[in-house]
């Protein structure tokens, strides 16, 4: 996941990052300097560190609120001295300008939306839900100014080069869809609007955060987590102690609805327990209960939307993506549900038949489904989890397979730091170098979970690359991957590995950023093609090359046999109509939530899933949504409402596009300048569309996806 939520916290601050000086006129205010109060705060002059990395070292959590407050001063100064400057409109002079204002508000919020995502506090939190109106405001400040509004309308693309065009034409599309063309009795409505949602968006997140801790099921009897490993229940001893319960046995909670460890325990009651602690963490009518701001959430975003002229929310939030309409989106995920779901019934029934064989007495449960499934594979497949996840150590996996993999593919290589700060212990550090020796990044990594970290796992910038501003990308990757207990390895599922491909995806996509200005580069692309990158580089863990290399037993150093190599790829298809249906199935939810078209179609929260779900006919209980409404932390506090089918959209993208490099060669240094020509390089510069159809020749195709699913032959 590319964290979105930073993203547009930071573009809707103007889409800038350098410092600039700007002298007085005689008719225009000031733009403020810091005073010597503020000399110590590590966010009023650029980084030392190589890349202008954070300086962690120095951060403090009171360093924020007078970054901010100095930040959004400095940056209104600004906003009024373009939006007033009595010479004609330029290129130069207004849109170069706003790219390179808010130095210091851009510096401080880049590392606070980073903390309070993977290491925040309640001195954070406090903070988040203080400034999230305040920031919002900001925001407005610009897109409905009027005489910012009508500059950048004045400005023509004759002379300009293709970036620069493709740059006005983004601001000119981003001021409108923020309401640059209402009236002004509509713009008060819709600030209003937008801070109200600000407030709720981090007032839902905080609550998550806090139930997704309290979510956690504590049991007093390791004789009750029979299945797990020796090294699993040390662990969940250790994090009960650091909990205040020495003694007694702590299953956290992971992001999603179904729980990883759901595959492995034998006690059913046990299963039970921990499932419905995951489904039900976020609806229990306490402080955390996160329901009624759902609500809130819903109506206030269809508000915005009818202010702006639309219909709904998703129509108004489609305009700038890849699908463009609700209706493209919803079509796909249409053509994706139906042999999903026909293909989850009979994996149901696969399941079904082995509990009967074993005399269960009992009709498969949503608890159930990981537990039997996983004996199913071993049956059809001869396949066992844990005879895998030996092979899989977490920086043997990094290091020997995503790394070994972008040196094979790119020419990357990869040199590990130990003298840049971190702002957690477990994090790590790399420098990274392209095929020609020269340095083009740095890379911070943080793998386990903990309290005080966002469910998931995500990619976000520190910083974004940009020849204007003479800056190179600094990347974070964040995991949420069980810490072992001390001295033990660290041993991930084989989902685990692919995640970390995924992530890893995002990440070379904002290394390999090759734009003069911020607001096109990188990941700065529609969240339907954010994720194709990401996506696409999974498939690299299972490429006979890769995995030999990093698939190593953790004790005897020996590769995976080739004969459980073979048995990983036969059961690539198993349990995809599951997998596929609780993906579908929210995203097809999100979409529900965001193409209301009035206020009386907002049921309570629950009632809406129900009848949502049943609406598209995934009615088979046993498999659940990926993201129950209650923590579906992507669209109501991540930035992907009415975008969670983009997974879906990118993955057609993905599978199209795979299918092109295995046929053109597969792991060549050739194919990978090709697509980091073609896809990786170009940012939000080009038109997305045709970027892909210069990689592959055509328009995207679904039958990929489906046939990488076994939904087609």
């Amino acid at each position: 996941m590319k964290n979105i939520s930073s993203v547009l916290l930071i573009s809707a601050l103007a889409f800038n990052y350098s410092c600039t000086t700007m002298k007085k006129t005689d008719t225009q205010q000031e733009v403020p300097v810091p005073d010597s109060s503020l000399s110590s705060n590590p966010f009023m002059k650029k980084s030392k560190l190589q890349y202008e990395a954070p300086e962690f070292d120095k951060i403090k959590n009171e360093d924020f609120k007078p970054a901010f407050d100095f930040g959004l001063k400095q940056h209104d100064a600004e906003i009024i001295k373009i939006a007033d400057n009595p010479a004609a409109p330029t290129f130069e002079n207004t849109i170069v300008a706003l790219e390179k204002s808010g130095e210091v508000l851009k510096r401080a919020i880049i590392v606070f939306s980073n903390l309070t995502s993977a290491n925040t506090n309640p001195t954070l939190q406090a903070l988040d839900e203080e400034y999230a109106p305040i920031f919002a405001a900001h925001s407005d400040k610009m897109y409905l100014n009027d005489n910012l509004y009508k500059r950048i309308k004045a400005i023509k693309e004759n002379g300009l080069d293709s970036e620069s065009k493709r740059l006005l034409q983004f601001y000119n599309q981003n001021f409108e869809i923020a309401g640059a063309n209402l009236s002004s009795a509509d713009k008060e409505k819709l600030k209003q609007v937008n801070q109200d949602l600000a407030s709720l968006s981090t007032q839902y997140s905080n609550k998550l955060l806090e139930a997704r801790k309290q979510g956690g099921v504590f049991f007093s009897d390791a004789k009750e987590l029979d299945g797990l490993s020796a090294d699993e229940i040390e662990a969940a001893a250790a994090d009960a102690k650091t909990a205040g319960q020495p003694g007694k046995y702590l299953l956290a909670l992971q992001n999603t609805t179904q729980q990883p460890l759901l595959q492995n325990l034998k006690n059913r009651a046990t299963r039970e327990k921990l499932f419905k602690a995951s489904w039900l963490r976020a609806e229990k009518g306490d402080a955390n209960d996160t329901r009624e701001t759902i609500e809130k959430l819903a109506k206030l975003r269809l508000k915005k939307a009818q202010i702006l002229g639309k219909k709904s929310y998703a129509e108004w939030k489609l305009q700038d993506q890849m699908a463009k309409t609700p209706e493209a989106a919803t079509k796909l995920m249409n053509q994706i549900a139906t042999p999903a779901v026909e293909t989850a019934r009979r994996e149901a029934k696969d399941i079904q038949d082995l509990i009967d064989q074993q005399k269960g007495g009992f009709k498969v449960e949503p608890w159930d489904w990981t537990f039997y499934a996983e004996q199913v594979r071993k049956a059809k497949f001869d396949l066992d989890e844990n005879q895998i996840k030996p092979y899989f150590e977490v920086t043997t996996v990094l290091e020997k397979g995503v790394f070994y993999a972008a040196e094979k593919f790119y020419g990357l290589t990869f040199k590990k730091r130990t003298d840049l700060p971190t702002y957690h212990p477990d994090v790590v550090t790399y420098e990274v170098f392209d095929h020609d020796g020269k340095s083009i990044a740095i890379y911070y990594l943080d793998f386990y979970t903990r309290d005080s970290k966002n469910g998931g796992a995500w990619m976000s910038n520190f910083v974004e690359q940009s020849y204007l501003l003479g800056t190179k990308p600094v990347i974070v990757n964040c995991y949420n991957y069980q810490k072992p207990a001390p001295g033990k390895p660290s041993l991930i599922s084989y989902d685990d590995v692919s995640t970390m491909f995924h992530e890893f995806g995002h990440s070379i996509h904002g290394m390999f950023a090759s734009q003069k200005y911020p607001s096109l580069s990188g990941t700065n692309v529609p969240r339907d093609f954010v994720e194709f990158p990401s996506q696409i580089n999974e498939h690299w863990a299972l490429d006979p090359i890769i995995l030999k290399n990093y698939a190593l037993h953790y004790e005897t150093k020996q590769p995976i046999p080739q004969a459980l190599v073979d048995k990983i790829k036969k059961a690539g298809t198993f349990n995809q109509g599951y997998m596929t249906t609780e993906l579908v199935s929210a995203a097809e939810l999100d979409m529900d939530w965001h193409t209301v078209t009035n206020e009386g179609q907002l049921i309570p929260v629950l009632d809406f899933e129900r009848q949502s779900l049943a609406k598209h006919g995934f009615t088979l209980a046993t498999v659940p949504p990926r993201y129950h409404t209650p923590y579906f932390a992507h669209i109501w506090g991540g930035g992907y409402s009415a975008g969670y089918y983009a997974y879906l959209w990118s993955e057609t993208l993905d599978n199209d596009a795979w299918e092109w490099i295995e046929s053109n060669g597969g792991l060549t240094r050739e194919n990978g300048d090709r697509f980091r020509k073609y896809i990786l390089s170009v940012g939000n510069s080009v038109d997305l569309n045709q970027a892909f159809r210069d990689f592959t020749g055509h328009d995207p195709d679904i039958k990929p996806l489906l046939r990488n699913r076994g939904f087609i032959k």
